[in-house]
């Protein structure tokens, strides 16, 4: 059975991924991270990730936003398929997740993410929106300390998100087209939290991989 082991995003639980996980076709690992932790990040979350997938042999690693972190360094230790970055950040090897910000461009793009709802619940119904709140967590720094490591030989899709307010899609084709320039990737007219507010868009998008 294929296993879909899905990485959240910064300060999120599992629970945000409640509306995506019965529609994908396979056992479902949702990951409950230590967010708040300031004594784990990005080989940690790693780490538990690869615990988590034990002796499974056919498994999609599954990240978004912020897990777009962590998602090679699973990828590289578990009999990965595919990769699936939706909306993701997407780290060069060596590059920390701090430095992203300034040597993707992103800090020149002027984002105010202060106003949580316009700019990552766009899109979202006022059941998704209480779905996302309820699995907001604290996220530590630390997360943003380690090194990127080099993206393993495992195909890569990515989902841009085109209504997205914090990674806004032409930001995002210029990255994965500098980064990532062999990834499938496909859009959908959603925003940051498209796991809620087009749950049956983005499963399919997974379960092709």
């Amino acid at each position: 059975m294929r296993t879909y082991v899905l990485i959240p995003g910064g300060g999120a639980g599992p629970g945000y991924w409640s509306r995506l996980a019965p529609l994908l076709d396979g056992e479902v690992i949702a990951l409950d991270l230590p967010t708040g932790d300031p004594a784990a990040g990005v080989p940690e979350y790693a780490d538990l990730a690869v615990e988590a997938v034990g002796d499974r042999t056919d498994v999609v690693v599954v990240a978004h936003s912020l897990g777009g972190l962590t998602a090679p360094r699973v990828a590289a230790r578990v009999p990965a398929r595919a990769i699936v970055l939706l909306t993701a950040m997407v780290p060069k090897p060596g590059e920390t997740g701090g430095e992203w910000w300034e040597n993707t461009g992103h800090h020149e793009l002027g984002v105010d993410s202060s106003d949580e709802m316009a700019v990552f619940y766009n899109g979202v119904d006022p059941e998704g929106v209480a779905i996302g709140e309820a699995a907001t967590r604290d996220q530590s720094f630390t997360v943003f300390d380690a090194p990127g490591e080099a993206w393993p030989n495992v195909h890569v899709r990515f989902l841009f998100c085109t209504e997205d307010r914090f990674f806004p899609i032409d930001f995002m084709r210029r990255m994965v087209d500098d980064r990532l320039p062999h990834a499938e990737t496909a859009d959908i007219p959603a925003g940051h939290m498209p796991m809620l507010s087009h749950p049956k868009e983005v499963a399919d998008f997974i379960n092709r991989s």
